[in-house]
């Protein structure tokens, strides 16, 4: 199969959820100064913009810093989190209606010499990409990339034929959200079982 760029429909469905499990699989990918990276999607968090307290945009709260989720689907949202790590998100849903994935985890494709040079490493390992912040680093994403559009930059997701069965996909709470209260507690952190690329947040 031909590699082919996830098309706007894709994102702009209504059930975050759905989408934060249909990305597992997929492929993100970079091309900056014309070196591409590339890994697999395995594993997202899905928020959405209304009645989820762990959300940026929750009830239509709207900043400097979240109003990217409030444009079309198929955009980048990229933070920093505790002013040191770049984290990456999908905006999905139509205009005005705020909900985004969290890229959780990779496992490495292409590139892969040039992702150990940007992340310091001598040899492949799972803390390469197997967490938002290092993947991030691993694909040289930061801030300035935000509100990309990822149908048509350097940031963009591919399906590459990869399909990912609803019995290979564990589901548990969203990490770091505690102050969300009962939000905390929704399964909406999703995992390709087994998969040794996973983050180890627990």
């Amino acid at each position: 199969m031909k590699n082919r760029v996830l098309p706007r429909d894709f994102y702009l469905r209504d059930d975050v959820t759905l989408i934060a499990k249909e990305l597992l699989g997929k492929v993100l990918v970079t091309q900056f100064n014309g070196t591409p990276t590339a890994g697999k999607i395995v594993e997202t968090e899905a928020y959405c913009g209304r009645d989820d307290r762990a959300c940026h945009a929750n009830n239509g709260r709207r900043t400097k810093r979240n109003e990217v989720m409030y444009g079309e689907g198929g955009h980048a949202y990229v933070y920093l989190c505790y002013g040191l790590h770049h984290l990456f998100n999908v905006v999905t849903n139509r205009k005005e209606i705020a909900d985004a994935v969290l890229i959780r985890a990779l496992e490495p494709l292409d590139g892969i010499e040039t992702m150990l040079r940007r992340r310091k490493m001598p040899q492949l390992a799972s803390r390469l990409s197997a967490g938002p912040a290092t993947l991030t680093e691993a694909l040289a994403i930061s801030v300035k990339h935000n509100a990309f559009d990822l149908l048509d930059s350097a940031i963009r997701i591919e399906d590459r034929g990869v399909k990912v069965a609803n019995d290979e996909i564990l589901a548990s709470p969203r990490i770091g959200v505690h102050y969300a209260g009962e939000d905390a507690l929704r399964p909406w952190r999703f995992r390709i079982s087994g998969n040794p690329w996973t983050s180890s947040a627990k």
